[in-house]
């Protein structure tokens, strides 16, 4: 594995999964077969690899370590990295963060360049892998626990990341609000209209109210959708596009979740009780 943004044909295979203005989220496959030690490449910003599938050497920092399903690592700015392939090729997951999101995340101190991936972390991982779907709360969210919980294990004093308890419950009525009058795009837009870290916004909603900010905006866009199949609403792709779904099975997914059956089903059901319903004078 080497830096995400270098493709060799034959060799490096990078799929941008996802990309949003502060993060991007990407798979790499590398199907190298080498134990010699590849030319120096220099990193371009904070980034955290996580092994997927096989392992490899990384040579950084003065340190020589091995990359695997255990042992993530963490790049920063202007590091000078090479890697070796002892063992043949590798899939990863490789989640790049701006230099602003990153310090609302780090604050201003070092990190160790290796994280222990206990099974929390590897749980974290797979469900930020299965959030693309939504990249703007489920998986912004996923990721902030993923990076989190790694920059808290990897940081030699406290940060942002793993600051204590505080009373959020204003700054939730202020998200709701925010959600209800128009969804700003996203929780990282979300925060930054709000002025906090998107950690603490992400941490505030379960808090508060026992749920995560995607699973209450959900909510949100679950009633708008029941509102509008209840006004005799027949398009459900172009109601899809219009709430912010990712297509009509994710809308499906989503209606589904939370109020137990499909928009279809509830689309004929509140048309049968629209039709029941006495006329008004």
């Amino acid at each position: 594995m080497s830096d995400p943004r270098r493709s060799v044909r034959g060799v490096l295979e990078t799929v941008e999964v996802a990309a949003r203005p502060g993060y991007a989220v990407s798979v790499v496959r590398c199907a190298d077969d080498h134990p010699g030690w590849s030319p120096p490449e220099v990193a371009s910003g904070h980034r955290m690899v996580l092994v997927r599938r096989g392992r490899f050497r990384r040579r950084a920092r003065g340190r020589v370590e091995d990359a695997d399903s255990t042992v993530a690592y963490l790049a920063s700015p202007g590091e000078e990295e090479s890697f070796a392939h002892p063992a043949g090729g590798d899939v990863c997951t490789s989640v790049t963060f701006g230099e602003r999101r990153w310090r609302q995340l780090a604050g201003d101190g070092s990190v160790s360049p290796t994280v222990y991936v206990d099974g929390r972390l590897d749980l974290a991982h797979r469900r930020a892998v299965a959030s693309v779907a939504d990249p703007d709360y489920a998986l912004a969210e996923e990721l902030l626990v993923l990076v989190g919980a790694a920059i808290t294990q990897a940081a030699p004093s406290p940060t942002p990341a793993s600051g204590g308890r505080v009373d959020d419950r204003a700054l939730v009525s202020r998200a709701r609000e925010a959600i209800a009058a128009e969804d700003p795009g996203g929780l990282f837009p979300l925060a930054d209209l709000l002025g906090v870290s998107p950690y603490r916004l992400s941490r505030a909603f379960p808090r508060e109210l026992g749920v995560s900010l995607t699973r209450y905006r959900n909510r949100v866009r679950v009633g708008r959708a029941l509102d509008r199949l209840e006004a005799g609403e027949r398009g459900l792709a172009a109601l899809a596009a219009d709430l912010g779904f990712a297509d009509q099975a994710h809308l499906t997914r989503t209606v589904r979740e939370h109020a137990g059956t499909t928009p279809a089903a509830l689309r004929e059901l509140l048309a049968g009780e629209r039709r029941q319903s006495p006329r008004q004078p």
